[in-house]
């Protein structure tokens, strides 16, 4: 009988094991995809700043110091390895958008020119894009991590190899409003 009473709990304890287990993979899994559709936003604004650029080019070609810094800021998202690096380069990427966007206040023909009006469309759509799948990122790596760090997962999943994963944070100065002058 006492044997019976030891085997049921052991099972009971791998069957709880295994569904804690399988809900931090599904977790995992969450995160990850979540950052794949962030890769995704990310790469469509890489496709279409070149494009934009010679644009402003056409238009602005002695602003090749703000041209210069959003081509190297797109080179570095798009050579970044890890999560943490692309975010990193991600938010340098924005602030010299921001730049060439400015940049084109001082050139109506420019802001008048359909090819730029289209990009900017595009570019800010697919900014809007890139919040949103932020913030779902961010939901998801909270999730996540509030799992792995609560009893009675957080006694396994060091063992298992599940580990913390980082946010997006803001960009540093976002709580500074921008300056408009005109």
């Amino acid at each position: 009988m006492t044997v019976l009473i030891i085997v049921a709990i052991v099972v009971v304890l791998a069957v709880a094991l295994i569904v804690l287990y399988n809900n931090l993979v599904k977790l995992r899994n969450m995160v990850d995809n979540a950052w794949s559709q962030i890769d995704v936003q990310m790469q469509r604004r890489l496709d279409l700043i070149p494009n934009l650029v010679e644009t402003v080019k056409g238009y602005a070609a002695h602003e090749s110091g703000t041209l210069e810094k959003v081509t190297a800021a797109r080179s570095a998202v798009s050579t970044a390895s890890t999560p943490g690096e692309k975010m990193a380069a991600d938010n340098i990427l924005t602030g010299t958008l921001k730049s060439l966007f400015a940049v084109s206040e001082a050139y109506p023909d420019l802001k008048a020119n359909a090819n730029f009006q289209q990009l900017q469309s595009e570019l800010s759509a697919t900014e809007d894009k890139i919040s949103y799948m932020r913030q779902s990122y961010n939901d998801t790596v909270m999730k996540y991590n509030t799992a792995i760090q609560t009893f009675p997962a957080v006694v396994f999943a060091g063992m298992f190899g599940f580990k913390a994963r980082e946010s997006f944070d803001a960009v540093a100065g976002a709580e500074v409003a921008p300056k408009v002058q005109f």
